[in-house]
């Protein structure tokens, strides 16, 4: 499974992400980006990655209450202390991609 990484939610100031911004994540190693990105989301992301390829987001318990069929995480940024932006992020199992690079 890739996974479709979307931002749902800015809540305070996110220097980097806005609301409908997101990435790929294909064949489970390889990010695809379409502009910046912060280690933040990385990191919120790092321990359900390779999980999420295998198993539904409710099997873990990061499903979301309205559509079980995905996963939400947010980012580390406490921003009620750093005056930062604490970003939500729904994640979306895709078929895997059909363009594996070749060895």
């Amino acid at each position: 499974m890739d996974l479709k990484v979307t931002v749902c939610k800015v809540k305070g100031h996110c220097p980097i992400y806005r609301l409908g911004d997101g990435f790929l994540l294909r064949d489970g190693y390889r990010l695809e980006l379409h502009g910046p990105a912060c280690m933040h989301a990385l990191a919120s992301l790092l321990p359900y990655y390779n999980a999420l390829r295998f198993a539904t987001p409710e099997q873990l318990g990061i499903a979301g209450t309205a559509d079980r069929d995905r996963a939400y995480v947010q980012c580390l940024d406490p921003c009620e202390y750093t005056g930062g932006g604490t970003v939500v992020f729904e994640i979306s199992r895709q078929p895997e991609s059909s363009n594996r690079p070749t060895a």
